[in-house]
């Protein structure tokens, strides 16, 4: 009785936790990095989606002249139209969640979980940032690194072709899954090129991990030009930038949606079903866009820069560590930003291709093109050694 009455002492509590966290203090600390890490990465990711959703019709409005969405209000107050994103969504969850009768109801209703969640999930090998010193503990930017980050990356991603399918096959609308398969084989077809056209990359480098890509990305070639994969593999560049353009679905390579082809194969989904399809597309378009940056762009990268300042030949511009940690920051988030509107501005300049025109374009000209720059790099690769 004693020994029970000892152990629910306050003193013999406090005693118990001091040793708990002196023994496990780093593992603690990991943790506490791991939730602060993902709540601040994946919030700006969400809160980035929600802006290129009204981002798009701000953009499409300035380049035909219109205003553009303005009318949704707080007391009288537009926000030049940011409060849109916020009405489409309680527009969303208000509307009826209906379920076709000849639809397979547990596929129905999984297809859109299916299609966001893999692309969700392989933000973690994105390496956004170099490292925080905090003198007692040191934060490295990226939720989870692995050695081969990036093939677990299209592993994981590729997972979301399912969601697309089943999205038209379980519907039991013939439209619906005609559209299904339409999509099915423009993703499987293009996602094959755009590991093509990064293998080069990977190889010149000798890095398949995302954040060694990015540090191996430091220093000038010549002493001027970033050695950024743009300046080292442009070819590559080009056949990446296109087949992830068509394997996002994006203008010009749309018409698995587009209602003048063809019925898409989301057309029994509505209310938050059909939002969830609609957001893992700015989602997807986001990860393109960190992906280009981290291959072609250096990633968080910012030239002449190094962990102490910047390096400028014969000159050196000492920096505070933390102003280099926010530089590097807003390097690869401005990067992001830059190729989410560059993508937004083709579809409202470049008209739409057919079905066949698409996949003639992947299969008769850029896997043939990617597989040619892939030999060529290790030819020339394996000549300089």
């Amino acid at each position: 009785m004693e020994e029970f009455i000892k152990i629910l002492s306050p003193e013999y509590i406090n005693l118990t936790l001091s040793n708990i966290l002196l023994n496990h203090k780093n593992d603690i600390y990991l943790i506490i990095e791991t939730v602060l890490k993902i709540a601040a990465f994946y919030g700006g990711i969400m809160s980035l989606a929600g802006l290129l959703t009204i981002g798009e019709r701000k953009i499409s409005a300035l380049m035909q002249d219109r205003i553009g969405p303005n009318r949704a209000n707080i007391f009288k107050f537009t926000l030049w139209g940011l409060f849109h994103p916020m009405a489409d969504g309680i527009k969303m969850i208000m509307k009826e969640d209906f379920i076709p009768k000849n639809a397979s109801k547990i596929l129905f209703t999984i297809a859109p979980v299916i299609s966001m969640v893999p692309v969700l999930v392989v933000f973690a090998f994105i390496p956004f940032g170099n490292y925080l010193d905090l003198g007692f503990y040191k934060i490295n930017f990226i939720i989870l690194d692995s050695d081969l980050s990036f093939f677990l990356l299209i592993a994981i991603s590729s997972l979301a072709i399912y969601g697309t399918f089943l999205g038209g096959f379980s519907s039991g609308n013939n439209w619906g899954i005609l559209g299904a398969i339409r999509a099915q084989a423009q993703m499987i077809s293009y996602e094959v090129v755009v590991v093509l056209s990064v293998l080069p990359v990977i190889m010149i480098y000798s890095a398949s991990s995302l954040s060694d890509l990015t540090l191996k990305q430091s220093g000038t070639i010549l002493g001027i030009i970033p050695n950024w994969g743009i300046f080292v593999q442009p070819v590559s560049f080009l056949i990446f930038f296109t087949a992830a353009l068509a394997e996002n679905k994006r203008t010009p390579f749309d018409v698995v949606e587009g209602e003048s082809e063809i019925i898409g194969y989301f057309i029994e989904h509505g209310s938050m079903r059909f939002a969830a399809f609609m957001f893992a597309e700015y989602v997807e378009i986001i990860l393109f866009s960190m992906l280009a940056s981290i291959f072609f762009f250096g990633g968080w990268q910012v030239p002449y820069l190094n962990d102490q300042g910047f390096n400028l030949g014969s000159f050196f511009i000492p920096i505070n560590h933390y102003l280099i940690v926010l530089m590097q920051l807003a390097s690869f988030a401005l990067k992001t930003v830059f190729f989410s509107v560059l993508v937004i501005m083709i579809r409202w300049t470049l008209p739409r291709f057919r079905f066949d025109q698409i996949m003639r374009l992947c299969w008769a000209n850029l896997l043939p093109i990617s597989v040619l720059n892939l030999l060529l790099t290790a030819l020339i690769i394996r000549g300089i050694k």
